[in-house]
């Protein structure tokens, strides 16, 4: 404000000048009658400016020969101060009309506000419709999309080993929390399914108003409170909203349906009977309130294996669960954000080495699972020498792979030629084909891929006990899909990219999202 206010030529500090002036002698008093020239040179410039803008050829030329121009902002046309301020963050705003009477009347421009909604949260013609119920631009952004834009944005549900991915956004006239559920198991290519968890509105007062839109009687009261900077909770204050008329096993049923798109009887499989039982029982613990943890997507880099971001990928009886894909130089990681019992979200699932490629055999001896594994652990045993071993690890690099005879992993240099890292490069797609033998929940993958890597994938017993990292192999098919085949579970994971515009999501920089990462594995260790 203070600022503003020698801006201006009003307000507190002009009368700490005149106090200076009265008080100090000598080369204070010069410093500031320095200050007060050159603001009145600001003062006139910007003055002579708009008048030769707006004057015609004449009194553009009077203006040039000296005559009276405005001194501050306060003597600039109010046409003149409504634009300048609509360029202006709405976060400053309030600040500023606290300068003086006139800057406070103008800031009661509709104009002012209405550009300010639609530049920062994208509201267009959903303004006309509050202006009809008796809702101004102002009151919108000052009682609702001002006090919740912290709300905006990726989330984490604190939802035990299960998580989940909540995404706020400005959706027409609402402030709406959507909580993103992956397709029914096992059709990983569909789109990500929605369901509404609250929404924030302003139809029915002259205040902002929560509900909670979770069970099946409608929208009812609700509660959102803000824990810490990047972390908030919801709170129902209706919860027999979210009871059905049958009890706990009519719940249960609506609950599977619209979870795996089945009935109980339809999944054979005792094994995940259990799992899915197991799931219902833990999550509706959680329908009175919940604590959401802010997520950033990855940046993106020129030099990224394909365009990182969010994925749905096959877990065998756990079904379908959303991952994120970050590059981190030579490496690729996929963390989840819904977990199971076994590996919760928030855990590195997949570890990519990106520098060390593996060069498919055959289509024929692709069907072996014993040839993949004997390529896959050729690299991995390299990998241990050299955890174990530095020195002997610098050694082979000079020398050439050293893996197992027979090898047909690419030396990381001709990765490099071949173009690994980099978006635009191109390689030629080769056939490609399950081994015999390895279990895969959607038999419709990609018949042929672009690269393969060696890697590792997180497994753990229940309970995330003993966890531990397994070789595997990374199957990139194209930009949007990639594969990973688990050698000691004789399992493949599919992953399709998750293509929804997801605003107010992307991570300030890559120090903030790897300290994100860092602790998002904390959360659920």
């Amino acid at each position: 404000m203070a600022v503003c206010a020698r801006l201006c030529g009003v307000g507190q500090s002009r009368r700490c000048r005149r106090r200076q002036r009265h008080d100090q002698h000598g080369s204070d008093s010069e410093m500031d009658m320095d200050e007060e020239e050159g603001e009145r040179i600001v003062g006139e410039a910007r003055g002579g400016w708009h008048q030769s803008r707006t004057a015609g050829p004449s009194e553009a030329a009077a203006v040039g020969a000296g005559a009276r121009s405005p001194q501050s902002l306060v003597d600039l046309p109010p046409e003149l101060l409504v634009e300048i301020f609509s360029s202006l963050p709405g976060t400053v705003l309030p600040n500023l009309a606290l300068v003086c009477k006139k800057f406070r009347q103008i800031l009661s421009t509709e104009t002012i506000w209405r550009r300010r909604c639609t530049e920062e949260f994208g509201m267009k013609d959903d303004l006309r419709k509050m202006e009809v119920v008796g809702v101004s631009s102002r009151e919108l952004y000052v009682k609702l999309l001002h006090p919740y834009r912290h709300i905006l944005g990726l989330w984490q549900p604190d939802i035990g080993p299960y998580g989940g991915l909540l995404n706020v956004v400005v959706d027409g006239l609402f402030i709406i929390g959507w909580m993103y559920l992956p397709p029914h198991d096992p059709r990983v290519e569909d789109p990500m399914r929605r369901r509404p968890l609250f929404r924030i509105h302003m139809w029915e007062s002259n205040k902002a108003t929560v509900e909670c839109m979770y069970g099946h009687k409608g929208p009812h009261k609700g509660d959102i409170q803000t824990v810490k900077k990047d972390e908030f909770s919801t709170k129902c204050n209706q919860t027999d909203h979210h009871r059905m008329p049958g009890g706990r096993q009519e719940e249960f049923r609506t609950w599977l349906e619209e979870e795996w798109g089945r009935t109980l009887e339809d999944i054979f499989h005792e094994h995940m009977q259990e799992l899915i039982l197991m799931k219902f029982i833990y999550t509706s613990q959680y329908d009175n309130c919940l604590t959401y943890r802010r997520i950033y997507l990855p940046p993106c880099l020129p030099s990224d294996l394909l365009q990182p971001g969010l994925f749905k990928g096959t877990y065998g009886s756990h079904g379908l669960e959303i991952i994120m894909l970050s590059f981190h130089g030579s490496r690729a990681k996929a963390t989840k954000l819904t977990g199971d019992p076994n590996v919760p979200a928030g855990q590195l699932t997949l570890d990519i080495d990106l520098s060390r490629p593996v060069q498919l055999p055959d289509l024929e001896h692709q069907r072996s699972i014993e040839e993949l594994s004997r390529l896959v652990m050729g690299v991995h045993e390299e990998v241990q020498r050299g955890s174990q071993d530095p020195a002997a690890a610098s050694a082979e690099g000079e020398g050439g792979s050293s893996g197992a005879e027979g090898s047909d992993t690419a030396p990381a240099d001709e990765a490099e030629e071949a173009g690994v890292g980099a978006t635009s490069s191109c390689p030629e797609p080769q056939p490609f084909v399950l081994p015999l033998g390895v279990m895969a929940r959607n038999e419709v993958y990609p018949r042929t891929c672009k690269m393969c890597f060696y890697g590792t994938g997180l497994i753990a017993g229940h309970g995330f006990t003993s966890p531990e990292r397994t070789p595997g192999l990374f199957v990139l098919f194209d930009d949007d899909r990639f594969g990973f085949i688990w050698l000691e579970l004789k399992s493949f994971s599919l992953y399709s990219r998750l293509t929804d515009q997801l605003e107010h999501a992307q991570a300030p920089s890559m120090e903030r999202f790897e300290s994100m990462l860092r602790n998002m594995q904390s959360w659920t260790s």
